[in-house]
């Protein structure tokens, strides 16, 4: 994430923190690894398998997006819409259950998951709770933002948008709850193979920085491993698959105005039509998720590109997730081994900025992770995204008159090299971002997810998976996958080496050099209480935030247009003729789309005319194949007119045939504040 940037600058010069005085925490010795106590389910390949996709879309209109930090980086309507796609498996062996949690978002925030077990919970009674729910991000940088409870993530979206909180908690709850009631008898098979071409790294100079022993140990400074877990019913239907590939949703640069799910969306969208399981308002009866790994310091942009993005945003999303979904393909096709074993799963919560580092997982000697704080050259940006200054500011190299003096005033001698330009963990009453944070393993028969919410570097995330595998392996786990983003969000995590480079990543892991070390102590603690079949300690309570929240963003007043015209009137017409390869656009009068997010529905269609004379949809918001653009039109007397511009790149092996285009949307009264639906449908057009 490229929270801050350029824009936010001064701001931040103006918001250095103090250091604020936090009680210990006693961190302790993880027992070593033994032999696992007797297993009920070894041999067993019995699962309940239950999977539901479901609608997260927000706001497409005038709200900040997240994942870049650019106040200006407003929604403007829709590439693909956003999802949540759950999976709910079972062992009847052991009678536990897991639910894993694949969001078109860039983060799952603490306050999303705090609400969606608890919803669960309202809903389902004891059959969900923190510790067998796991959501994670796709990290997509092209959705709506302003639904954390925390500061810092809502500054550039002016504070807390509860219509985008709730779509996604709501959404979210949704899909587990359906994923949950389909359960039926079925198998899971696991697949993986190497994947490249498809990702670099974007700070290599900090991956130097790493012991030339350990690099010598991987063939790639990225880690190209996709692991496939495929889902098959016990009547030879199959359900979906969840993949895990480590790298950025950022195809999309800083500048795009249109929501989408990005690569990993896009790669989702096109297995779920491969499979049938995606036609035009048709079930959700294949469910394929992309998810997210140990991303932080992976670029999907490996022709290059500009604000943060590739070079076309469009182009190279395209590219990636045809990267993505060909080899996921192939892995499917070849996945043969059987998921034998059962579901479990360990959880806590930690207080990360005031954790005891054993010698043994640090560098011989007692260390202490830190209050919540960023960097100077988080502000630079990545470099794929650059903001203002530039990387590898430090305090024992200063190079230039800020970081001499965020040296001189407020770096922490725990910070280490990190020249500090603002401290989160100690702003009042309630610190800028979460220092309770969720650590959770779940296992699916040889499979480990280690949910972490950070962004984990290449080199971080292969130590981390060795910490649990080495806890793991005399309890038949094989593979360990960094699930990620998942449950909450405070930042990066680079090894302590990257650390001391401050590129983007090391200024911007929040707890100071041992973070990854506090890491692996805990994790190596939830690892060995798992191969024991003993519990774990809750940890401390996180904060619940929510009547705390303030929105500065004012909603819609009303919705205005020309006396002369009804809302869904055309203003542009479409042509009366296209070729396969042209784009087809048309402009409607239009409303707010805010007064309905269309959640489970659409702002658009793509119609053709069928030979009885009615008109079939073939494409919608939600397929990545047409665009919904909004955009505010000042009109005389008011400036509340809204105009809705729908473009359909027509594909080059589209059926020759008579199309049309059609909105639908809904306006605000202005007189007593009731919301009314509306449609309209441009001229039919021929496709030759």
């Amino acid at each position: 994430m490229r929270t801050l940037t350029a824009r936010l600058a001064p701001v931040l010069g103006l918001l250095l923190g103090c250091v604020l005085a936090l009680g210990p925490a006693r961190a302790q010795e993880p027992s070593p690894p033994a032999q696992a106590p007797a297993n009920a389910c070894a041999g067993s390949s019995n699962f309940l398998i239950g999977a539901a996709r479901s609608d997260i879309t927000g706001p497409a209109a005038e709200v900040g997006m997240m994942g870049y930090g650019q106040v200006g980086q407003k929604t403007e309507g829709i590439h693909l819409r956003l999802f949540s796609r759950a999976f709910v498996i079972a062992s009847p062996c052991n009678g536990k259950k897991v639910a894993f949690v694949s969001a078109d978002l860039g983060m799952v925030f603490q306050a999303v998951k705090q609400q969606v077990v608890e919803r669960l919970r309202a809903k389902l009674g004891d059959t969900f709770s923190d510790d067998n729910v796991l959501l994670s991000a796709t990290h997509t940088h092209a959705g709506p933002g302003g639904f954390s409870h925390y500061t810092f993530y809502n500054l550039t979206t002016f504070g807390f948008v509860p219509q985008n909180f709730e779509a996604i908690v709501s959404g979210i709850t949704d899909s587990i709850v359906r994923a949950n009631a389909r359960l039926a008898e079925g198998s899971l098979r696991l697949a993986s193979g190497d994947l490249h071409g498809a990702s670099a790294n974007r700070s290599p100079e900090a991956y130097l920085r790493n012991p030339e022993a350990e690099r010598a140990r991987y063939p790639d400074n990225v880690d190209t491993r996709m692991t496939l877990l495929r889902m098959t019913g016990a009547d030879g239907r199959e359900l979906g698959l969840v993949n895990w590939f480590a790298v950025h949703a950022t195809s999309f640069g800083n500048t795009n105005p249109y929501i989408s799910g990005d690569n990993k969306g896009m790669a989702a969208h096109t297995f779920e039509v491969e499979k049938g399981g995606r036609t035009p308002g048709g079930p959700d009866s294949f469910v394929a998720a992309f998810a997210n790994s140990n991303e932080g310091d992976v670029t999907p942009n490996i022709l290059g590109g500009t604000n943060g993005g590739g070079a076309n945003d469009f182009e190279d999303a395209a590219l990636s997730a045809k990267k993505q979904s060909d080899f996921a393909e192939h892995l499917w096709t070849h996945a043969g081994m059987p998921v034998m074993g059962g579901v479990d799963s360990r959880h806590t919560y930690v207080k990360m900025d005031a954790v005891d580092v054993a010698p043994a997982f640090a560098d011989g000697g007692a260390h202490r992770t830190c209050p919540a704080a960023i960097g100077l050259s988080m502000i630079a940006g990545a470099e794929d995204g650059p903001g203002f200054g530039s990387e590898g500011a430090t305090c024992e190299s200063v190079h230039d008159v800020w970081s001499q003096f965020s040296c001189a005033a407020v770096t922490t001698p725990c910070q280490g090299e990190k020249p500090i330009v603002l401290e989160m963990g100690t702003m009042k009453p309630y610190p800028w971002s979460p220092e309770v944070l969720p650590l959770q393993v779940v296992t699916v028969g040889p499979l480990a997810l280690v949910a972490v919410p950070f962004e984990v570097t290449t080199m971080a995330g292969r130590r981390l998976r060795d910490t649990v595998r080495a806890q793991l392996q005399g309890a038949g786990v094989t593979d360990v996958v960094i699930a990620g983003p998942a449950n909450a969000y405070s930042g990066y995590v680079a090894t302590r080496e990257e650390y001391a480079k401050q590129d983007y990543e090391g200024a911007s892991t929040h707890f100071g050099p041992w973070t990854l070390a506090a890491l692996q102590q805990s994790f190596a603690g939830l690892a060995a209480s798992l191969r024991e079949g003993a519990s774990v300690a809750p940890g401390p309570t996180p904060r619940d935030l929510r009547k705390a929240q303030v929105g500065l963003q004012p909603g819609v007043v009303f919705d205005d247009k020309l006396l002369w015209v009804d809302f869904g009137a055309v203003a542009k017409e479409a042509k009366a003729a296209y070729a396969r390869g042209d784009t087809a656009s048309v402009t409607f009068w239009g409303g707010h789309p805010r007064n309905d997010l269309k959640l489970g529905g659409t702002f658009l269609r793509v119609q053709q005319r069928q030979p009885d004379g009615t008109w079939k949809d073939v494409a919608n918001d939600g397929d990545g194949a047409a665009l919904y653009h909004w955009q505010r039109e000042y009109c005389v007397p008011t400036l509340a007119c809204s105009q809705v511009r729908i473009d359909w790149p027509i594909p080059r092996d589209a059926q020759p045939g008579t199309y049309r285009l059609v909105h639908e949307g809904n306006w605000k009264s202005g007189w007593d504040g009731r919301i009314h639906p509306y449609s309209g449908s441009s001229r039919p057009f021929s496709v030759r």
